[in-house]
């Protein structure tokens, strides 16, 4: 058979890339579909009818105030939680390219926390604020010590401090793979023009690594806008509804209060707004790449 046919090619592609192409297709592209179709009805998740009701579903999306006061804590938390991830896993991944003793050890023991379930993880970071926080509070303040859970400032750094704990150690990675990327010759030419250390970091070390940092702030900001397991283990939206996230909310309403019709239109409007910051984020990041 010749190579270059229509037919030939077909079965190759078919062949390499038909398995992933039916899984892909299977988990994300039909029931987004799917989706899409439910936010035009409105179905309750039991009743095999599915009444058609138009835009009727995103007009009370729009109209939702609890979604809109979701999202505004959602763009909060991401906003700290972005930062702070991104300021730790560059400190770290500095500290373990530096040639520390033991920078083996540490790679491994900053990863550990990301390959835990968000929902332990909640757990044990819930019990670490009520009980040995609040042990500790109590032992330095000789007096009552509520715990940071318990206000609705509180509650958001709570999040804040697990998300950074639980993805500095992934992004990290990223940033140690853009250390090693930056050539050895290169920093050493500036220090020999008469840079300091810190200067060559910044001027020569953080430009040529700008890929890493569109990459390690774009996984960061579609983590933390779809952050659902921490939020239910940790604080269950708690105190009065306060820490309740976006992910959280459209979870609540489709799936708690059965209305599936405006949870997907509510879920669809959150993709369009992560997808929109995401895309914008890469594309601004990108233009100002420096090639070595």
């Amino acid at each position: 058979m010749e190579r270059n046919t229509m037919s030939y090619k077909t079965k190759q592609f078919l062949m390499f890339a038909g398995p992933a192409l039916l899984l892909f297709s299977m988990v994300i592209i039909i029931p987004f579909v799917y989706g899409l179709y439910l936010t035009f009805t409105s179905w309750d998740g039991v009743s095999v009818s599915k009444p058609f009701v138009g835009f009727a579903n995103y007009i009370s999306a729009f109209k939702d105030y609890y979604y809109w006061a979701a999202i505004g804590r959602t763009l909060i938390y991401s906003a700290f939680a972005v930062i702070l991830i991104n300021v730790v896993a560059f400190l770290l991944a500095y500290l373990v390219t530096s040639g520390v003793k033991g920078q083996n050890f540490f790679r491994a023991g900053f990863f550990i926390p990301n390959l835990i379930g968000g929902i332990v993880l909640g757990y044990v970071w819930k019990f670490v604020f009520n009980r040995a926080f609040v042990a500790l509070g109590e032992a330095i303040a000789a007096g009552t010590v509520p715990s940071l859970l318990s206000t609705p400032s509180g509650a958001l750094f709570c999040l804040v401090l697990v998300s950074v704990w639980q993805y500095a150690g992934y992004m990290m990675l990223i940033y140690v793979a853009g250390f090693m990327g930056v050539s050895d010759s290169l920093k050493e030419a500036a220090m020999i023009d008469g840079c300091t250390p810190s200067q060559a970091m910044w001027n020569v070390t953080i430009p040529l690594m700008r890929t890493s940092f569109v990459t390690c702030i774009f996984l960061s900001i579609t983590r933390c806008f779809v952050v659902y397991d921490v939020n239910l283990s940790l604080t269950k939206g708690e105190p009065f509804n306060s820490s309740v996230l976006a992910a959280m909310h459209v979870y609540n309403k489709a799936f708690v209060y059965k209305d599936y019709g405006t949870g997907q239109a509510e879920a669809l409007i959150l993709f369009v707004i992560c997808a929109v910051i995401g895309i914008t984020q890469v594309y601004v990041g990108k233009k100002g790449e420096v090639q070595a």
